[in-house]
């Protein structure tokens, strides 16, 4: 095997990984944020998971993606572990869909799909006809991949070291698993294992009996992603991610024992071996499920066994409990605490993105993208736990001090919307590499320091229910507005007499709209520290 092969077989590799990934990219905005809600809403019950676990999974062109996402749900207890088993093997079923898109052999056509999708990412006027555009565009280039994978390994028809080693996988069917394993393990996609495996059926060097050992391995093997992701987390999601593992496990012990009647049953659809792989992929991925599919509660026992250790608080709720609803006026004032607690969470938020943005720092922008989806977390769980409390029986001061919770935990939360959009200019403007004055940098850093004291301020009221604090922090309001507007004025004037540049001065006052927003919300916070907690 020359080098040049090698460089074209992990050039076509590469391509065909780059164009699922935009691809998928492509169909996840089209899709919006729907996808997250599905997964939320749609798991009422197993049939309902597998579902929706398929369709996610089509969407973002990754079973590894879809379980990665299914074990941050259960780390943030929004899902528990019979859903996510669900989930879990209806993203094995959605990912035999890249592999039956590729046995269709649209090599000759995906330069002009490429084309079509590139000028409509280019000049289409709507962000719809954008988004098709790049899904077309990657659809064609994992196709361009393919082909150049399929021809970079035409002269291994030659090779009779090659022929030895496919002779050897269909001679010990573990070694084939443990190839597929090893290989999807390092390439972190069975989606593109599998095609690989298919450019290699390209040439006729491999057969389905050799090709569904190395299958079985590679399902096992995209467990891997979930099992690093899970590192760190709570019990029960490192039990969600073992719970994928065992299913394919289980899978390949069952399948690899009846090889020769898969391999019937799959060679009477007919097609050539590209084609079969795909359906014995589609075949062992949808057989399994309806296997397994009624023991998912024996997955979920057997996860607790092999990840040991008592169940830990989720993580998103820390002071509450659905059981001490029983005692309304203890239920009242745990969740001050949590209310309390997640303003905490959106001020690290705040502090997260604000020194993102000055220090042009990545690493602490995506930290604080992280905190704000826990402000999400703890939001919905609030407000469901808070519409339980009102109608527990509360008297009249509590369900006044309930009312005015309700308004606090969404004040809290905007504060990280806000403190977000600070991030999300701050990763713009490291990925513009925009450049701000001295003048600038001090205005700004002045301003951020000024409400984020705010925020400090606003939260110990709400935990000590100190009223001169709250009194203040809605007297410092007025002095933020003050500064919001001579600071928007000061950089206008910066901007025409040429001493900025405007792409920096657009962010600039984005910025400092934010601040003042925030401002705003830690005002509504402290008057129902003073209308409320009295």
């Amino acid at each position: 095997m020359t080098a040049q092969m090698v460089f074209e077989l992990l050039g076509g590799l590469g391509l065909f990984i780059y164009g699922m990934n935009v691809m998928g990219s492509g169909l996840q905005k089209a899709a919006g944020d729907r996808l997250k809600k599905l997964l939320e809403i749609l798991t009422t019950n197993r049939l309902m998971g597998v579902m929706v676990g398929a369709l996610i999974t089509v969407i973002i062109q990754s079973s590894s993606a879809t379980t990665v996402m299914v074990v941050g749900f259960v780390n943030a207890g929004l899902m528990s572990l019979m859903q996510a088993t669900g989930v879990i093997m209806g993203a094995n079923i959605g990912t035999t869909v890249t592999a039956q898109l590729v046995a269709f052999k649209l090599t000759d056509i995906a330069p002009v799909v490429v084309a079509i999708g590139v000028a409509l990412l280019l000049f289409a006027p709507k962000k719809r006809y954008r988004q098709i555009g790049e899904i077309l565009t990657g659809f064609g280039i994992l196709f361009i991949g393919m082909h150049l994978m399929s021809s970079s390994m035409k002269p291994l028809r030659e090779l009779q070291a090659f022929s030895d080693l496919m002779a050897g996988f269909g001679r010990n069917r573990f070694l084939g698993i443990l190839a597929g394993f090893v290989v999807t393990a390092i390439i972190q996609s069975s989606s593109a294992s599998i095609g690989l495996l298919q450019a290699i059926a390209v040439n006729n060097l491999i057969t389905l009996n050799i090709a569904l050992p190395i299958l079985f391995g590679q399902n096992i093997g995209t467990c891997v992603t979930a099992l690093l992701s899970s590192i760190g987390t709570s019990i029960t999601a490192r039990r969600a991610a073992m719970i994928h593992l065992i299913f394919n496990i289980v899978g390949t012990a069952i399948f690899i024992g009846i090889t020769g009647p898969v391999v019937k049953i799959v060679q009477y659809f007919g097609g050539d071996t590209v084609r079969q792989i795909a359906n014995a992929h589609t075949f062992f991925n949808i057989a399994n499920t309806i296997l397994l599919l009624p023991f998912a509660s024996l997955l979920v026992v057997a996860s607790r066994k092999l990840v040991p250790g008592e169940e830990e608080k989720d993580g998103v709720l820390k002071y509450l409990d659905q059981r001490i609803l029983e005692t309304p006026s203890i239920a009242v004032v745990q969740t001050v605490k949590e209310v309390a607690r997640m303003g905490r969470t959106s001020q690290e938020t705040l502090k997260l993105a604000a020194d993102g943005f000055m220090k042009e720092d990545e690493r602490l922008l995506n930290h604080s993208f992280h905190r704000e989806k826990m402000v999400n977390a703890m939001e919905r769980e609030l407000t469901q736990f808070l519409v339980s409390l009102a109608n527990s029986g509360l008297s009249s001061v509590e369900n006044n001090l309930v009312t005015g919770l309700f308004h606090t935990i969404n004040d809290i939360e905007r504060i990280g919307d806000h403190a977000e959009n600070i991030a999300e200019l701050g990763q713009y403007r490291l990925d513009n590499r925009l450049v701000f004055s001295d003048m600038a940098i001090k205005e700004l850093q002045d301003m951020i320091d000024y409400v984020y004291s705010m925020v400090d301020d606003v939260i110990t009221a709400l935990e000590k229910k100190d009223f001169a604090l709250a009194r203040d922090v809605r007297k410092r309001e007025d002095e933020v507005d003050r500064m919001e507007r001579e600071l928007r004025e000061r950089h206008i004037g910066r901007l025409n007499k040429f001493q900025c540049i405007p792409s920096s001065g657009v962010i600039f006052l984005d910025v400092i709209s934010n601040l003042e927003r925030i401002a705003d919300h830690c005002s509504n916070i402290a008057l129902a520290v003073l209308d409320r907690l009295k």
